[in-house]
C-alpha cells in the first residue's frame, strides 16, 4: 500500500476538524448577539451585554475588515431577529426580515470598523466610540432612522444607567460597551501574560481604566438622579381603556376604543366622588384613544367634553386628525370647561405604520402593498408642552421615546413632566411594550422627570424622575392609576449639551478609523520597500 494511502483516512477527521474551528469565531458572533438579545427588557439580566460585547471583541480584534464585516453582520442578525420580531405580529415575518436584514448592514460595517481599531493602543476606547458612531448613523438612516436596539435601552435596571445624566443615550451606551471591551482585553491580557511570563503594564492600564471608569463614573453620576420636587406637585391619572380585540383589525372599532376610555374615565370619576382616590389634577390618555376625530363627529366630541366634566380636570386625547385635507397623529388638551384648547402634532412618525415611503414605487411593484398605509400621516413641526392645571406636561408621542431630539426638545421647551401616551395593540402581547417602558425609565434619568405611560392595551406606568416605576397596570385590561407626583424644572448635564456628547463620540470613532487606515497604509508602503 502507498505511504500516501495510509495517510488520507486521518487526514480526512483533520480537515473536518480544521473546518469546524474556523467556523468558531462566527458562531460565538452570532450567538453574542443573542446573548445581548438577551440583556434587554422584558428581562433583567441587564449585566449579559457586558459578556456579549466582551466575545464580540474576542471574534474581531486582529481580524481582516472583510471577516469583521462577516462577523459584525452575524452578531447584528442574532440581536436585531429575536429583538425586532414583534415588528411581524400582525403583519408577518416579511417586514420584520426585511427590517432586521437592513439594520444589521450597520453593525457590520461596525464590525469591519473595529477589526481595524483593534490593532491600536487603547483599543477598547476606539471600538466603543465607533460602536455608538454606528447607532447615531442607525438614529438617522434610512427614513429618519430607527434607534430601536440602542444598548442604553438596555440598561434601565443596570448600574450604569445614572450616566444617561451625564451625556443621553449615547454616553450611557457607550460605558456598556466599554466596559465589555475591557473585560475581555483583561482576560486577553491575563492569558498572554502567563504563556509570555510579560506584563504589558501600558495595555494593562488601558484595560482596567476601561472597566473602572464606566463603573466609578455610573457610581458619581447617582448624585444627578433625584425625584426632589423643585416646582410643586401635581396629581396625575393614567387611563388605559383597553381595546375591543388585540391585532390591526382594533382600528375598525374605533368607536369602541373611545368608548372604553370614556368608560373608565367615567369609573375614575365616580371613585373620586366616593373618595376611594385623589382627585387628579391632570388626566392623561394614550395615543388612538380616540380615533375618531373629535373635530368632525360630534358625538366623540360630546363623549370627550363630557368625560372631561366628569373627571373635572384637563384631559390629554389622543386622536387621529383631518385638518386641512392632511392627517395628524395628534394630542389635544382638552379643558372641562373650555373644550379643546391646544394640539400637538406627532413629528417622528413610523415609516411604513403611519407613512409609506417611496409609495410609487411600491404600488409599481405590487399594488397590495400600498394598502398597508392608505393615507399617509403628516408630521408636526412644534414641541408639544400642554400647560394643565398650573403644570407643564411634555409630549412625547410612542415611537418618538426612541429618538433623542424628540425628547428633549420638551424638556428645553419648559416641560416639568413628559408623557409618552402610545398604542401598543397592535403587537399584541410581545416585548415590545417592555422594551418602549424600558426606553422611558432611561429618559426619565435622563432629563431628571416623572415620566407618565399611557398605552390602549398596556403596560401603563408611572415612573419617577430616577426611572423606577411606582405603579402599572396588566396587558389588555382596562384600569387607571393615579399619584401624587413631583415636577421638576432643573436640567441634567445631558438635556443642557444634547447632541454634543454623541458628536463628540463620532469624532473619536473617527480620529480611531483614520489612525488604524493610517498605519495600515504606511505598513504597506514600508513592506513594498
Amino acid at each position: 500500500m502507498d505511504e500516501s494511502d495510509q495517510l488520507k483516512p486521518q487526514a480526512a477527521p483533520a480537515s473536518r476538524l480544521a473546518r469546524l474551528v474556523r467556523l468558531v469565531p462566527a458562531a460565538v458572533a452570532a450567538l453574542s448577539g443573542v446573548l445581548l438579545y438577551v440583556s434587554f427588557p422584558p428581562r433583567t439580566l441587564w449585566w449579559l451585554a457586558l459578556p456579549a460585547f466582551a466575545c464580540f471583541g474576542w471574534v474581531l480584534r486582529g481580524r481582516s475588515w472583510k471577516a469583521g464585516l462577516g462577523l459584525g453582520y452575524l452578531f447584528g442578525l442574532g440581536f436585531l431577529l429575536p429583538l425586532l420580531v414583534w415588528t411581524g405580529v400582525e403583519v408577518g415575518p416579511g417586514p420584520w426580515i426585511a427590517l432586521v436584514v437592513v439594520e444589521a448592514i450597520f453593525v457590520a460595517l461596525v464590525g469591519a470598523a473595529i477589526t481595524a481599531v483593534s490593532k491600536l493602543p487603547a483599543w477598547p476606547l476606539w471600538a466603543a466610540a465607533l460602536w455608538i458612531a454606528g447607532e447615531a448613523v442607525r438614529a438617522r438612516v434610512p427614513f429618519h432612522g430607527f434607534p430601536w436596539g440602542k444598548i442604553a435601552f438596555g440598561q434601565a435596571d443596570g448600574v450604569f444607567l445614572p450616566l444617561a445624566a451625564v451625556g443621553g443615550t449615547p454616553v450611557l451606551g457607550f460605558a456598556v460597551v466599554l466596559c465589555g471591551f475591557g473585560l475581555y482585553e483583561i482576560v486577553r491580557l491575563v492569558l498572554e501574560s502567563r504563556s509570555t511570563r510579560v506584563v504589558r503594564r501600558s495595555a494593562a492600564a488601558v484595560a482596567l481604566l476601561s472597566v473602572a471608569v464606566p463603573v466609578v463614573g455610573a457610581v458619581a453620576a447617582r448624585s444627578l438622579v433625584s425625584d426632589k420636587a423643585e416646582d410643586g406637585t401635581t396629581t396625575v391619572a393614567v387611563i388605559q381603556g383597553n381595546v375591543p380585540r388585540a391585532g390591526l383589525e382594533f382600528n375598525a372599532q374605533r368607536r369602541a376604543v373611545l368608548d372604553y376610555h370614556v368608560k373608565e374615565t367615567l369609573r375614575l370619576a365616580a371613585r373620586v366622588k366616593a373618595g376611594k382616590v385623589a382627585k387628579p389634577d391632570v388626566v392623561l390618555w394614550p395615543e388612538n384613544s380616540s380615533d375618531v376625530d373629535p373635530f368632525a363627529d360630534a358625538q366623540a366630541y360630546a363623549d370627550i367634553d363630557a368625560a372631561a366634566k366628569a373627571i373635572g380636570a384637563p384631559i390629554s386625547v389622543g386622536g387621529v386628525v383631518e385638518r386641512g385635507g392632511k392627517l395628524y397623529n395628534e394630542q389635544i388638551l382638552w379643558d372641562p370647561v373650555k373644550g379643546p384648547t391646544d394640539t400637538y402634532d406627532k413629528r417622528q412618525i413610523q415609516p411604513f405604520g403611519e407613512y409609506l415611503p417611496m409609495r410609487s414605487l411600491l404600488g409599481a411593484i405590487n399594488k397590495n402593498w400600498t394598502s398597508m398605509v392608505r393615507q399617509d400621516f403628516s408630521r408636526g413641526t412644534k414641541p408639544g408642552v400642554f400647560t394643565m392645571n398650573g403644570a407643564k406636561i411634555g409630549l412625547v408621542t410612542c415611537y418618538e421615546a426612541a429618538f433623542d431630539w424628540a425628547v428633549r426638545s420638551e424638556v428645553t421647551d419648559g416641560a416639568q413632566l413628559i408623557s409618552v401616551p402610545s398604542n401598543n395593540a397592535t403587537f399584541d402581547r410581545s416585548e415590545m411594550t417592555y422594551q418602549q417602558l424600558a426606553m422611558s425609565r432611561v429618559r426619565a434619568v435622563e432629563h431628571s422627570r416623572t415620566v407618565t405611560v399611557p398605552v390602549t392595551s398596556g403596560v401603563s406606568a408611572i415612573i419617577m424622575p430616577d426611572g423606577k416605576i411606582t405603579q402599572k397596570t396588566g396587558m389588555f385590561v382596562p384600569d387607571s392609576l393615579v399619584q401624587k407626583v413631583p415636577l421638576r424644572s432643573s436640567e441634567t448635564p445631558a438635556t443642557k449639551l444634547g447632541i454634543l456628547p454623541e458628536m463628540a463620540l463620532v469624532l473619536v470613532a473617527a480620529a480611531g478609523l483614520g489612525w488604524a487606515i493610517g498605519a495600515g497604509v504606511r505598513r504597506r508602503r514600508a513592506g513594498s520597500v
